[in-house]
């Protein structure tokens, strides 16, 4: 059995970025059980040089919208970065699924060899459609948002690695 490009892409994003609106679910319930306004999550890092939570969520959407429009040979969509509140935030992964969903997954088919041309580090590189999304896209959407989970989790959140996780496709309990 072989996996397509789509397979191994797509449902991946979706299934992290469901998981991720779930946790700031709980974010929500957390600060208000404890009577602050869960937009104060926002501003939080981990560490002084880098990004905060609203930004980490920013780059997690636009590294599953960037590569699956590239995979597919298709320009993606551009979001300005200006969210100012959880809803807000909540709205642009709600934004980044259906652009998901918009994609054809036959689009995608022979996109690990097609040649793209991505900015990285100020210049512009040229890579294989496979080494893009296995050691560019995959990783950075993972290091968002992991990072943004860790910030969430740090605040106190009550949130483990099944909140993380998410839904388990096909999965069936025996």
């Amino acid at each position: 059995m072989s996996l397509s490009l789509y397979q191994i892409s797509v449902p991946v994003y979706e299934r992290g970025l469901k998981a991720f609106l779930a946790v700031l679910d709980k974010a929500e319930e957390h600060a208000q059980a404890r009577k602050f306004d869960p937009n104060n999550y926002l501003p939080m890092r981990l560490s002084p040089d880098m990004f905060p939570l609203a930004r980490q969520i920013q780059a997690f959407c636009d590294h599953a919208k960037l590569a699956s429009f590239r995979l597919a040979g298709e320009r993606p969509p551009v979001n300005e970065d200006k969210e100012t509140t959880l809803a807000e935030l909540k709205a642009r992964i709600h934004a980044t699924l259906a652009m998901l969903k918009s994609i054809d997954p036959k689009a995608m088919e022979g996109g690990e060899t097609r040649e793209l041309e991505i900015p990285l580090g100020g210049a512009k590189v040229k890579i294989p459609g496979a080494d893009y999304l296995l050691h560019l896209a995959m990783p950075n959407f993972y290091f968002h948002l992991t990072t943004a989970y860790d910030i969430l989790r740090s605040a106190g959140v009550e949130i483990g690695k099944r909140n993380f996780l998410g839904e388990i496709p096909n999965a069936v309990r025996v």
